[in-house]
Order: C-alpha cells, then sequence, then structure tokens
C-alpha cells in the first residue's frame, strides 16, 4: 500500500531545540523521539537549576547528549545571539520545540496586580514567544530545513471569559506560527500547530480539570501522531475538535451567559 503523501519517518530529526526547555510537555515529546532514534537534544529556558536537572533526567533515560542554554523569552534583545549560539553548539537543530509560555491570574482570581500580571501573559505567549519563533525560523530557512513544532492551546480557538488574556495571547501565537508555516513552505520548513486541552502539568497544578484531561506524555504520543501524518494542525486529544466546534459556533450571548 502506498504511503499517504505527507507521512514522516519518525527516525528523522536527530538535534532537537527545546525553547522552553524545562516544560513537562515539551520533555515528554523529546522522551516519545528518543523512542524512535537516538537524539541530541538542547535544553532553552531561564532557570538553570531547573534545566540541569531536566537534562540529567533525560541523559538517564538514554538521551546521549543533552545541553543547557539560558535566555529569558523576555529578554528579546538576547534572542537572536543566545538561540545561534545554542544552534551552533547542538550542531543544528533538525526539530524545535516552541513550549514557552504563562498562565497568568484567572478572571476569577484576587491576584493583586492582575493588570499587570495579565499585560506578562501577552509578553510572554505572544511577544516573548513569537520572538523566539521568528529566530529559530530565521535559522531553519538558512538551512532549508527542519521542523517546528509549536505549542498553542485549544483556547486559542476562541478566548472566553474565563482566560480571555491566555485564550487570546495563544490566538495571537497560534495565528503567527500558521502563517510562517505556510511562508516557510517553500524553504523545506514544516510547522506543526499543536493545541492541548487540559493537561497534567506542574503548570496546571491545583487546578480544576476539564473534560477530556490528558497527561503530558499522551499529548507526545498525540504529537508524534501528527509529525507522521504530516499534519500542520492538530487538537490532543484529537477529538476535541467536535466540542471545541461548539464552542466556535456558540452565540456571544449564551457565552456570557455560561461565562465559561
Amino acid at each position: 500500500m502506498a504511503m499517504r503523501r505527507g507521512r514522516r519517518d519518525l527516525r528523522e530529526g536527530a538535534r532537537v531545540m527545546v525553547l522552553g526547555g524545562t516544560s513537562d510537555i515539551a520533555l515528554a515529546l523529546v522522551r516519545a523521539l528518543q523512542e524512535h532514534a537516538p537524539r541530541e537534544v538542547a535544553l532553552v529556558g531561564r532557570d538553570r537549576a531547573r534545566l540541569e536537572r531536566a537534562a540529567e533526567s533525560l541523559r538517564s533515560e538514554g538521551v546521549a547528549r543533552a545541553i543547557v542554554c539560558e535566555l529569558d523569552a523576555l529578554d528579546l534583545d538576547s534572542h537572536a545571539e543566545r538561540l545561534r549560539a545554542a544552534d551552533a553548539e547542538l550542531g543544528g537543530a533538525d526539530i524545535a520545540v516552541l513550549a514557552v509560555g504563562v498562565l497568568g491570574p484567572r478572571a476569577d482570581g484576587e491576584a493583586e496586580n492582575a493588570v499587570r500580571e495579565e499585560v506578562d501573559v501577552l509578553r510572554t505567549n505572544v511577544v516573548g514567544a513569537g520572538s523566539l519563533l521568528l529566530r529559530v525560523s530565521e535559522l531553519m530557512r538558512a538551512r532549508r530545513a527542519g521542523t517546528i513544532v509549536v505549542f498553542s492551546s485549544v483556547a486559542a480557538e476562541r478566548p472566553r471569559p474565563a482566560n480571555a488574556v491566555y485564550g487570546a495571547s495563544k490566538a495571537g501565537l497560534d495565528a503567527l506560527a500558521r502563517g510562517l508555516g505556510d511562508r516557510l513552505w517553500s524553504d523545506g520548513v514544516r510547522v506543526l500547530v499543536v493545541r492541548p486541552g487540559f493537561v497534567f502539568t506542574s503548570m496546571t497544578a491545583g487546578l480544576k480539570p476539564a473534560p477530556m484531561a490528558m497527561t503530558a506524555s499522551a499529548v507526545a504520543a498525540d504529537v508524534m501522531a501528527a509529525l507522521r501524518d504530516g499534519r500542520h494542525v492538530t487538537r490532543a486529544p484529537r477529538r476535541l475538535r467536535w466540542p471545541m466546534l461548539a464552542v466556535r459556533m456558540m452565540p456571544r450571548a449564551a457565552m456570557r451567559r455560561l461565562a465559561l
């Protein structure tokens, strides 16, 4: 039987750069990639101690080489230099995973400086993450090869009253990633946008799980399937497309009454 057009070999991509190198979901994806072929990994983030612990964990699980590179998503002026250095030390990333993001305060929270925190969410999730995406895109475009996995969220599909700022921030990154995917396609660079629902991670600890909640390893398995099948956008789990279709179609008056 002929292989479906766009299907990929999961053994490809020996060198992986993780932007947001302590992300539970991104690390689960690295482990899933490692199961198919040996990888070398660069973990990029701002907390060196946590990065070192994550790198040691990966090495203990069979990753031959895991390096650590410090970078702050909000220090935009450092992005170009730091990413070039990390890329060079790694030997040229074949796969980049963008997992930079913060949740910020919820609409029903009692944060003392809620607006300031919400602006920080926009800075991190849109401006900071967007800058990193643009920079890593240019590195791969120069080589005319590579795959970028961008972790967005189902919240990007329709920001809701309960997560208006987070949803809007993810919508901005999501749109940028999809546009770049179309721009870079002819240059041999592929972009996969991943929209998880609720995931059990350190970032969501203490929050009430939403329906269809997943573990980080389950999300990674769905991402691997999307990479294999050559998809450009995927949800995790995939069956979220039906409830998210209902959310997108819901009249605004109903959304306001339900305060979802």
